[in-house]
C-alpha cells in the first residue's frame, strides 16, 4: 500500500441516516476510474444504492476522468456494481424491504491488497429532530474539550 492511505469519506451519511450496520464491498471498476479514484477525483456525497436484478448497484457516484487517458475514457456517472456475497446481499434485500430504510456509501477506501473498497451503509433516515439533537451534543463535546475535561 502506498505512503498515503486513500480514504474518501461520505461526511453526510452519519449525519443523514441512523446506521443499522455496515457492510464492505468491492466494485467493478475500469482501469482510468481507478486511477481517478487514486488522485482523490471522486465524489460519493450524492450516491446511493440499489438492489436491481439479484445485485448491488451504486448509482451517481461521480468519478471525474483521468487527465493521462487517451480516448478510452469512462462515463463520470455510470452505475457501478458492488461486489458482495450472496448471503450479504439476502441479509441487505431483507432488510431493504422495510419502509423508510436505506443503502448508502459511507467511505471509500484502498484495501492492504490494493483493491478499491466501499463501506456501505444500511439504515434509516433521521428526522430534523433528530439531526438537531446530534448537533447539539456535538457543540456540548467542543465545549468540554475547549474546557479540557
Amino acid at each position: 500500500m502506498s505512503s498515503k492511505a486513500l480514504i474518501i469519506k461520505n461526511k453526510k451519511a452519519h449525519f443523514e441516516y441512523h446506521v443499522d450496520f455496515e457492510v464492505t464491498a468491492g466494485l467493478q471498476l475500469k482501469g482510468t476510474e481507478v486511477k481517478s479514484i487514486r488522485e482523490h477525483n471522486v465524489n460519493i456525497n450524492d450516491a446511493y444504492c440499489l438492489v436491481e436484478a439479484e445485485e448491488l448497484w451504486i448509482k451517481n457516484m461521480h468519478i471525474g476522468p483521468f487527465k493521462q487517458a487517451s480516448f478510452n475514457q469512462h462515463e463520470p456517472l455510470r452505475s457501478r456494481k458492488l461486489l458482495i456475497t450472496k448471503r450479504e446481499l439476502r441479509k441487505i434485500h431483507s432488510k431493504v424491504k422495510e419502509k423508510g430504510t436505506a443503502i448508502f456509501p459511507i467511505q471509500l477506501f484502498e484495501s492492504e491488497r490494493g483493491l478499491i473498497k466501499l463501506k456501505i451503509g444500511i439504515g434509516k433516515g433521521k428526522k430534523s429532530y433528530d439531526k438537531r439533537n446530534d448537533l447539539k451534543t456535538k457543540d456540548i463535546q467542543r465545549e468540554l474539550s475547549k474546557i479540557g475535561l
